[in-house]
């Protein structure tokens, strides 16, 4: 088996609220800066073991779909390297 790191960076769907966002959008805005929209994403990294790119690539996106990320309200980027 080989190792992998998977990032992860999960964010809101366009159109679903994001509280976070704009009231950092609105902070930015008060300190002077020329803000107009501000996105929120969290970025995970996972170390794990698969026999091979493709094994790790669907281990990742397993678990992303069962646990870092709700389908419904979340999009999703899934990158694997080998280590």
């Amino acid at each position: 088996m080989t190792g992998y790191t998977a990032t992860v960076t999960v964010r809101l769907k366009a159109g679903v609220l994001d509280p976070e966002a704009e009231t950092t959008k609105r902070a930015l805005q008060r300190l002077d800066f020329d803000v107009e929209k501000v996105r929120r994403s969290d970025r995970f990294q996972v170390e794990f073991e698969a026999d091979s790119p493709t094994d790790a690539e669907e281990r990742a996106t397993e678990m992303t779909e069962r646990l870092l990320a709700n389908p419904t309200i979340h999009d999703f980027d899934v990158e694997v390297d080998q280590q």
